[in-house]
């Protein structure tokens, strides 16, 4: 059975907009909400800042992680994964992107700007740094 993740069209809205007004950097942040099987629901979306104010890579405000993480124990969810944008490169996974891969049981999901339409992808990569693409269903 393929993984799927579940996000509310509100959630992706929230990504896009914190995307492009993050532009010409890459942005970042977390997802929380409930696994059910092979399928996981994204509830909250956190936004987080890219302390390292590039185009080309991001690393997280630790603060604002560490805020996130207990907000997600709050509400009794669990982290699904994170995510960041790719404002020129397509969305695939950098080479960096899968070196920086420490957690093979969350998602990565990549927003890239590069073209005219906005482009969301979530993969799982591996300990061995083996890239998958899941389903994402926007609803």
């Amino acid at each position: 059975m393929a993984i799927k993740i579940r996000l509310h069209s509100s959630d992706y809205d929230k990504m896009l907009e914190h995307c492009r007004k993050g532009l010409p950097n890459e942005v970042c942040g977390l997802l929380g909400g409930v696994v059910n099987g092979e399928e996981k629901e994204v509830k909250k979306v956190y936004l987080l800042t890219n302390i390292d104010e590039s185009n080309e890579h991001f690393s997280m405000d630790p603060r604002e992680q560490l805020q996130a993480v207990k907000d997600m124990r709050a509400n009794g969810y669990v982290m699904i994964g994170n995510f960041h944008s790719h404002p020129e490169s397509p969305s695939r996974p950098s080479e960096e992107d899968k070196r920086l891969a420490y957690d093979p049981s969350i998602e990565y999901m990549i927003l890239s700007l590069a073209e005219e339409e906005p482009v969301l992808r979530s993969f799982g990569i591996s300990k061995e740094k083996e890239v998958s693409i899941h389903e994402i269903e926007i609803s």
